[in-house]
């Protein structure tokens, strides 16, 4: 494990719900929005199953998560929101997705993208990776390499650019720690705007934020961290 310091000027980050990056990533996100970089976000589902309840309605469920997801993304102060719409559940890694991915990339043209693990799946016995996190994860990978960068690859997507570092939250395998000590307090008030998927009070949502951030920043000796695997993609 080490500590890795980035300062890219154009950072896309692709998850699959709208709370999925602020709970994964939003320190390092509000990190390099706050240094100067135009820091993006898609969101791939459009929430609309994102509730254990069964009287709630999910197109308007859907419609307040929108919110939720913009709020989040005032307060990190990202660049942009784009959100694909697919239905929770029905994301598959298949070739509309990978086009639209790669449009994007190609569109924005960012040297670090940032996303989910799609290799995790079971999680201490207690949990099992969502499959929409999963199928996200590997349409992102391969719309990210080699899709993006390859001219014959969706060439109705725009010109070819190739990403530099890849950077999947989520992850069973871990090998880099950014250190988020400066951003913590903005990631746990995006994190808070999620209010429709919060099953706990402000004060136990934010120490569960600030429990799981020690705990990342410890093996590199700092106070809050994130961590990822990570790809420095060589062509």
């Amino acid at each position: 494990m080490r500590s890795l310091r980035l300062q890219p000027h154009r950072v896309l980050a692709v998850y699959a719900h709208p709370d999925d990056a602020d709970v994964a990533a939003g320190g390092v996100l509000a990190q390099w929005a706050r240094e100067g970089a135009e820091v993006r976000l898609v969101v791939v589902c459009d929430g609309a199953k994102g509730s254990h309840g069964h009287s709630v309605d999910g197109p308007a469920l859907a419609s307040v998560r929108q919110g939720e997801v913009h709020r989040a993304a005032e307060i990190l102060g990202l660049t942009s929101v784009t959100a694909l719409g697919v239905p929770d559940g029905e994301v598959s890694n298949d070739q509309q997705l990978r086009s639209r991915l790669v449009a994007l990339i190609r569109e924005h043209r960012p040297e670090v993208v940032v996303g989910p693990d799609p290799t995790a799946t079971f999680f201490g016995g207690v949990y099992v990776n969502h499959r929409d996190h999963r199928e996200t994860g590997w349409s992102l990978l391969d719309a990210v390499a080699p899709a993006a960068g390859m001219p014959l690859y969706f060439p109705e997507g725009g010109e070819p650019h190739q990403v530099g570092h890849l950077l999947l939250s989520g992850t069973l395998e871990p090998d880099v720690v950014i250190d988020v000590s400066r951003s913590i307090e903005v990631k746990m008030a995006a994190v808070l705007a999620h209010a429709s998927q919060l099953g706990a009070d402000d004060a136990e949502v934010r120490e569960i934020v600030s429990v799981r951030a020690e705990q990342a920043g410890r093996p590199v000796g700092v106070a809050y961290g994130e961590a990822f695997r990570s790809v420095e993609l060589a062509w």
